[in-house]
């Protein structure tokens, strides 16, 4: 038996330190950026979509994808952004579906799907049996933007801005890790909830965890035939 919990944060939030400590303790994690690196490059269908209708005036001189130039040109477009989105969504979720599978046949009690977008797309949380957002609050955000990407106030609010804001996504999140402070309490948070995802196993009917892995199966399945 095993469970899938989601995984997601805000930009800036600190959800890579928390998925270090997930790590640490032997967790397993898909990363769903790092997937979504893995698909766009030259060997995968979704290369070829991509640079089909935006052009090879998208490609380094390596032949790889210029995410920046990419990136500038869905950021002020939301039709090619819904484009992108459909070339590569697909792609990811099958390779998401690959790991799941075999974590399911290692033996994990659960697996942590890391989805940046899980709160704003809602199509994967009705399979998650629990949901956890990487929290912190609104200035600490701002201050480690501007620090991080060296972005001016404008530029970090900008970016924010173009997010859920964060404070809505803990409205939906089951469990909510706190980063605003430092690393130790955020830690000291991570290994709580690990704790309580252990536990957690020990009360879950057998047929609502394989019902609810049926039905990721079927929704990312559905993918390949269409």
């Amino acid at each position: 038996t095993m469970f899938l919990v989601g995984l997601s944060g805000g930009i800036a939030s600190g959800k890579s330190t928390v998925v270090a400590v997930l790590r640490e303790l032997g967790c397993a994690v898909i990363d769903a950026d790092v997937i979504a690196r893995e698909v766009v490059q030259p060997h995968f269908k979704a290369y070829r979509q991509i640079v089909h209708y935006f052009g090879t005036e998208i490609l380094l001189e390596n032949g790889e994808i210029n995410r920046e130039a990419l990136g500038n040109i869905i950021f002020s477009h939301p039709e090619k952004r819904q484009l992108l989105n459909s070339i590569t969504h697909p792609e990811i979720q099958k390779e998401m579906l690959k790991q799941i599978l075999k974590y399911f046949v290692l033996g994990y009690r659960y697996v942590i799907l890391d989805i940046p977008l899980l709160f704003e797309t809602k199509r994967l949380t009705k399979f998650m049996k629990y949901t956890v957002l990487v929290y912190c609050d609104p200035p600490t955000q701002l201050s480690r933007l501007m620090k991080r990407n060296k972005l001016s106030q404008g530029e970090a609010e900008a970016r924010i801005t173009s997010q859920l804001p964060l404070d809505e996504k803990r409205k939906l999140a089951s469990h909510i890790i706190d980063n605003s402070g430092d690393l130790e309490s955020t830690r000291r948070q991570v290994l709580r909830l690990h704790g309580r995802l252990e536990d957690s196993l020990d009360f879950l009917a057998v047929g609502m965890v394989v019902a609810g892995l049926g039905g990721l199966v079927y929704l990312l399945l559905r993918h390949f035939i269409s």
